[in-house]
């Protein structure tokens, strides 16, 4: 269908523009505190995305303020995390740390929804593992913690994108991407006030990774996600973000300088393996029911 393609293609762009932050975010935060970088991204993005939308806010309600916070509580400990992550990691082993809530998002709907996985949710969980254990831990086993935090990342985006699709469709696109985008904002500015400090200047790497990530990779990429998911599934938006840490690790390689060895190279094919069996099992249900 020409608007289900559509929407893939426009869900691509956003995955495409968020694998290559990584590389323009770690250069940022030799000039910016992580957690005054998210915050100011995402005021940024708040009031392009405000001013965008403001005859709409007049219309706004409690039940949109109450489930777009939630959404934006869960978006903001992704975004948090993975922003101290990468004072501590790479950017590519970031990326594809974070590509790994493709496969915590069926867990956790199997969670919340008290259904088993199945067959190829527990393979893809376990090739995943795998993949993990090769790309982060070194010689010595000793697990980095940059790796640990951007993982906690992961875990809350998969729990964002659990609630985007629960949620989407019972709301204004712009008010409800809106207030999720102002909250991690105010969550952000609260925690950077007690311990880091605001540079009197910016330097160019700074300002650059705020034109990149606060208009197309974070308003406009979230107005996307929550018009595009009510009209798919979790899983079906889970698949096509497994291209993140692919475009990650390619930007990291081609403007970050990184390499990545054998075994890190194995562990990224176990978990996109790991992505894509994690699916499988969705598409797979999809089709009985339709049959």
């Amino acid at each position: 269908m020409p608007k289900q393609l559509l929407a893939d293609t426009a869900l691509l762009l956003v995955t495409f523009i968020w694998g290559t932050t990584f590389v323009a975010v770690q250069r940022a935060l030799t000039g910016i505190g992580p957690l005054y970088f998210v915050a100011l991204r995402f005021l940024l993005a708040f009031i392009f995305l405000a001013l965008v939308a403001w005859r709409h806010w007049f219309a706004i309600d409690r039940f949109t303020l109450v489930n777009g916070s939630l959404v934006g509580l869960f978006l903001s400990g992704g975004y948090i995390f993975q922003t101290l992550g990468l004072k501590f990691t790479s950017a590519a082993g970031a990326g594809f740390i974070t590509g790994l809530s493709v496969v915590l998002v069926p867990l956790l709907s199997a969670i919340f929804y008290h259904n088993l996985p199945g067959t190829f949710t527990i393979t893809g969980a376990f090739a995943a593992t795998i993949g993990l254990a090769l790309l982060t831990l070194n010689a010595g086993l000793a697990f980095n913690p940059g790796d640990f935090l951007v993982l906690l990342g992961a875990l809350c985006f998969a729990g964002q994108i659990l609630l985007v699709e629960r949620y989407a469709s019972r709301h204004n696109s712009l008010l409800f991407t809106g207030v999720q985008l102002g909250t991690v904002a105010v969550v952000a500015f609260l925690l950077a006030l007690p311990g880091e400090r605001l540079p009197a200047r910016f330097t160019p790497a700074v300002w650059q990774a705020f034109l990149l990530t606060a208009l197309p990779a974070t308003s406009l990429a979230y107005l996307i996600q929550n018009k595009v998911q009510q009209f798919t599934t979790a899983a079906h938006t889970a698949i096509i973000f497994t291209m993140e840490p692919v475009f990650a690790a390619l930007a990291a390689y081609r403007w970050g300088q990184e390499t990545l060895t054998w075994r890190q190279g194995a562990g990224c094919l176990f978990i996109l393996a790991g992505m894509l069996l994690a699916e499988i099992e969705d598409n797979n249900n999809v089709q009985f029911r339709k049959m």
